[in-house]
């Protein structure tokens, strides 16, 4: 899906929204790129946006993308930004990869500008127990939060807003995230097979993901 036509109806997404609150010509940092799959929908809805990106590591299809890339390990690093200096962060499926998120906590407050928010999405409690993908698709899909080895901290929304609110950002929205399009289209993936558009449907039908913005003081 092309993420221009969500212009036009955000609301479908919290990311999307969320994306379209950012002022013109915003800097928007990502934490935790990976791929950097989201950040192409990010950059079809809003071309005009300044995006810098960070992981661990840098993925090979990162190369096709308008951005400035910082390599760092968020549980030790400083980045390089100066204090007050990002219109938005994003950091989604990040937080249950990290033993400590203190530092990436830190950070985050240290680099939004006042008035400036940040984005955080993760699995939700119900992830802990739904099944494993089944057969030959095992370890191709995330269904069960256990499925991924590299999952080592579940966060819940109530733990995650304590912290930030230690940090002086205030909390102002939370809830469930999916895509309602793709949600709505899971009961017709039903008869495709099992491939990943079925997994990823059946996700965001159950509201695989939680997602809570913060801001920061003015």
């Amino acid at each position: 899906m092309n993420w221009k036509w969500l212009k036009f109806i955000p609301w479908v997404d919290p990311r999307a929204k969320f994306i379209m609150t950012i002022p013109h010509k915003g800097h928007l940092l990502d934490l935790g790129c990976w791929d950097g799959s989201t950040l192409k929908h990010f950059l079809e809805l809003r071309p005009d946006l300044k995006i810098y990106a960070v992981d661990i590591q840098k993925h090979p299809n990162l190369t096709q993308f308008q951005y400035t890339f910082h390599q760092a390990d968020l549980e030790t690093d400083i980045l390089p930004w100066p204090d007050n200096s990002m219109d938005a962060i994003t950091c989604m499926h990040l937080i249950e990869h990290l033993k400590n998120p203190s530092n990436l906590l830190a950070e985050v407050a240290r680099l939004l500008k006042p008035g400036a928010c940040a984005y955080f999405e993760m699995p939700r409690p119900k992830t802990l127990t739904l099944d494993s993908i089944p057969g030959d698709n095992v370890g191709t899909f995330t269904m069960n939060f256990f499925d991924d080895p590299t999952h080592v901290n579940f966060v819940s929304t109530g733990r995650l807003a304590a912290w930030l609110t230690q940090r002086g950002l205030k909390i102002i929205d939370s809830g469930i995230s999916r895509n309602i399009l793709i949600a709505l289209a899971y009961p017709i993936t039903i008869f495709l097979g099992k491939n990943r558009h079925r997994f990823t449907a059946k996700a965001h039908w159950h509201g695989w993901s939680a997602y809570l913005i913060a801001k920061k003081a003015t």
